[in-house]
């Protein structure tokens, strides 16, 4: 079933129609993925964080000391609000 189309241009250039970028969340500045598989070519939203990213955010740069699950998911909320508030 066919969501919606896109014109490819000279310069290899693509619209993401309106449909498309509200079921996949994205906006200016978004990345997206490219991958095959099979005969197909897929485009997800790229994962914005890495394991890397959040394990410095809640731990810095020394080795991690146990936390609990809510500990961590309260680390991961913070870091997330501060790295994207506003003014």
């Amino acid at each position: 079933m066919v969501i919606a189309r896109s014109r490819l241009t000279a310069q290899g250039q693509v619209s993401v129609p309106a449909e498309v970028r509200r079921k996949l969340g994205v906006g200016p500045g978004s990345v997206l993925e490219w991958t095959q598989e099979g005969e197909a070519i897929v485009v997800r939203r790229s994962g914005t964080y890495s394991s890397e990213d959040i394990q410095h955010a809640l731990f810095g740069d020394a080795p991690p000391a146990r936390q609990s699950l809510r500990a961590l998911k309260d680390g991961i909320r913070a870091h997330v609000r501060t790295r994207h508030a506003r003014g």
